[in-house]
């Protein structure tokens, strides 16, 4: 379509979820319209992005240290994990102002068929050997059981 760092752009830009070919379009176009040190602050900002961020240790949430601020608060109840696929699921909890416990980040869906597992074994908010996380096991919402008889002996 276009020539030269234009296109790498919209190529780059396509690959990101929810952006298509035309939307990358769009921004390329308003990016190569914009004023140089809004550019610039972009780039700066992304690159910043992947120089700062890490996983918390504890939880493996998205933090810019170590630990990141959920971790860090005292406030905290430190015998309640919630257990989110990802970090924005943390986001999303944490808008509520419900849920004053401490996070495990399991950073996808659990799918053995696609060999996709755990990446621990148990969340490492209750195994950080630190005396102050004590965790009881709960089930919220409550996981339905089922009987299941065995089929007739004929």
């Amino acid at each position: 379509m276009y020539d030269g760092p234009i296109q790498e752009l919209i190529d780059e830009l396509s690959r990101l979820p929810g952006i298509g070919p035309r939307g990358a379009s769009r921004i390329a176009f308003h990016l190569l319209d914009a004023p140089e040190e809004d550019v610039l602050a972009l780039a700066d900002v992304l690159r910043r992005l992947k120089e700062s961020s890490r996983f918390c240790e504890v939880c493996f949430n998205i933090s810019s240290e170590e630990r990141c601020r959920i971790c860090r608060d005292p406030r905290r109840d430190r015998t309640q994990v919630c257990v989110v696929e990802e970090s924005k699921d943390v986001v999303a909890i944490e808008r509520t102002n419900e849920f004053r416990g401490l996070y495990h980040v399991l950073g996808g869906a659990i799918s053995p068929i696609d060999g996709k597992g755990l990446r621990t074994s148990t969340p490492a908010s209750c195994s950080s050997g630190s005396p102050t996380v004590r965790c009881r096991r709960s089930s919220w919402p409550p996981i339905p059981t089922r009987r299941v008889r065995p089929p007739p002996r004929t």
